[in-house]
């Protein structure tokens, strides 16, 4: 832990702030803090910057109700800039996006990203609340848990199949059915996958702790 007294701000007082959604790590937007700002950010727990064009603090979410609350602040090893980790109350961008990052400049062949998580449980959410026709997890939730948890277990199956087997190209397939149809199956039982997530967190930090005191 550092004190913000060490940081290092540019001539104008200011220091940029990185903001990333905690839980889904996607790259929300970059604004900057001046001290002021960082210190009511940490003292009210939800992000406060510093306005250059109005040359003034700002509180994200004052007027819109879209406040961002802190779950943890880092720096940099040069500590000249910060990344500020929250839960959003809702958009970061002032176009209504989610993020302010939205328009492409290079697009390569797409690469495996827990961000894909986060998409999916958003699409399951939907297609529960719209049931569009033809969509296969509309019929899985019109099916109902029993037929949902049917898939879990087959897909589960699947992979232990393809693990003994020692087929890595069988386990990657049937690993992301697991990982889709578990995904409908918390969504049907209204469990958020971030609280199973919570567990995981909370289970390794308790491992950490035990470790720690043994030494």
């Amino acid at each position: 832990m550092i004190e913000i007294e060490s940081l290092t701000f540019d001539e104008k007082g200011l220091i940029p702030a990185v903001v990333q959604d905690a839980r889904t790590k996607e790259v929300l937007t970059v604004a900057y803090m001046n001290l002021e700002s960082l210190q009511k950010t940490i003292e009210t727990g939800e992000t406060w910057f510093y306005s250059r064009s109005r040359k003034g603090l700002w509180h994200k979410g004052e007027t819109s109700g879209n406040t961002q609350k802190v779950v943890s602040i880092t720096t940099d090893c040069d500590q000249d800039a910060l990344v500020v980790e929250v839960l959003p109350a809702g958009p970061a961008c002032h176009n209504g996006t989610t993020s302010c990052f939205t328009e492409t400049i290079v697009e390569k062949d797409p690469v495996g990203s827990v961000g894909i998580i986060s998409e999916l449980v958003e699409l399951i959410k939907k297609r529960e609340a719209e049931m569009p026709e033809g969509a296969y997890t509309t019929y899985l939730f019109t099916e109902g848990i029993d037929k949902i948890c049917k898939k879990v277990g087959e897909e589960a199956t699947e992979v232990v199949i393809g693990a003994k087997n020692r087929d890595a190209e069988e386990v990657k397939w049937e690993a992301a059915d697991l990982i889709y149809h578990l995904l409908v199956l918390l969504q049907e039982q209204k469990v958020s996958v971030y609280d199973v997530l919570d567990v995981l967190v909370e289970r390794h930090k308790q491992k950490r702790a035990s470790t720690k005191h043994k030494k």
